[in-house]
């Protein structure tokens, strides 16, 4: 029996119930899987969710999160990361709306799309229209990776492991395949202690036969930067804030004002102070921020000063009412270390 067909009897009988997935012989909402497949990008199902719940009971249908301000929609994103992924969300819902309000199903028409890229273009195109796409997610990587035993770290196996993903999709119930497959990873084929007694494809599995399914996907090991962030209070109590470029990390995300961020090594304060905001007494506060991205780890030192008056530099706001705007996780890590000194 064929790779696809084992899979999909296995998806039959233990299919996950998510609240984006359609139900057997139903066709799925084109909105809610591309809003989903979004939200998922980087983040885990019980994380996103809440946050798919929220943003269907507040915009149930494409129109209605075109129509939605931006900084309302920054404002629901906040938590989930990647704040990028919320503006080309936003761009994205207008772009269809402009189409007639409904989503092309090729591919190509998809990458044509705001934010939607070679992953997203292919889900939107399997599990929404049941074409023949390849989905390759973080979960069909590491299936993929321990089913051939592919040796190269990430990211640079990607294109043997998205060939090996294309050479098993089927023709038949593409989108419960791509479905199926990344279902058997997040699991069965966990990254650790896979349950690969249970697995349709343990026969097959190279590396369950050497013993060695944990060592796969083999990753770089990634580096950490740093940075340091400026509270800057003025005469009123109220604390600087600015909003980042569009583009990028966090883009367009609500921050506290740092320095860059840096590889391999911690900023000397002089250095930094080239970047403050202000030319002021700054006060070193004890601990450290931490935070883990997709490709690094990041650690913050934050410091405190007080400006003599509040110049023009971006937005000042009293402390408890930050827990209103749109601040990347990051930064409530950065005004929770804030709050633990009593400010």
């Amino acid at each position: 029996m064929i790779l696809s067909n084992l899979l999909l009897d296995w998806y039959d009988r233990h299919r996950r119930h998510l609240p984006w997935r359609a139900q057997p012989g139903i066709r799925p909402d084109p909105y809610g899987v591309w809003l989903s497949e979004i939200m998922l990008q980087q983040t885990t199902v019980q994380a996103v969710t809440p946050y798919y719940t929220a943003f269907l009971a507040r915009w149930p249908t494409i129109r209605d999160l075109a129509a939605a301000p931006l900084d309302d929609v920054l404002a629901q994103w906040a938590g989930l990361g990647y704040y990028a992924r919320a503006r080309n969300l936003h761009a994205c819902a207008k772009a269809v709306v402009a189409l007639g309000g409904r989503f092309p199903a090729t591919e190509d028409e998809l990458l044509a799309l705001p934010g939607i890229g070679v992953y997203t273009a292919a889900a939107l195109a399997a599990i929404a229209f049941d074409l023949p796409a390849t989905v390759v997610d973080g979960n069909v990587e590491r299936v993929m990776s321990r089913l051939y035993c592919v040796a190269d770290p990430l990211p640079k196996a990607k294109p043997v492991l998205k060939r090996l993903a294309a050479e098993l999709t089927p023709l038949q119930r593409p989108g419960d395949y791509a479905q199926a497959v990344m279902d058997l990873g997040a699991t069965i084929c966990t990254p650790r202690s896979p349950a690969c007694a249970l697995c349709p494809w343990t026969q097959a599995c190279q590396a369950r036969a050497a013993n060695q399914a944990e060592l796969y996907p083999v990753k770089a090991a990634k580096p950490t930067r740093y940075g340091v962030v400026f509270w800057t209070l003025d005469p009123e109590g109220r604390v600087l804030t600015r909003r980042r470029p569009d583009s990028g990390l966090l883009g367009g995300m609500i921050e506290i004002p740092s320095t860059p961020w840096v590889d391999g090594r911690q900023w000397g304060m002089t250095q930094a102070l080239e970047h403050a905001p202000i030319q002021t007494q700054w006060t070193i506060l004890n601990g450290m921020v931490r935070h883990t991205f997709t490709h690094f780890h990041l650690e913050l030192t934050v410091v405190s000063g007080l400006a003599a008056h509040n110049p023009d530099l971006g937005q000042w706001h009293k402390p408890d009412r930050l827990s209103s705007l749109a601040l990347p996780t990051v930064m409530k890590k950065v005004v929770d270390l804030v709050h633990s000194h009593g400010f």
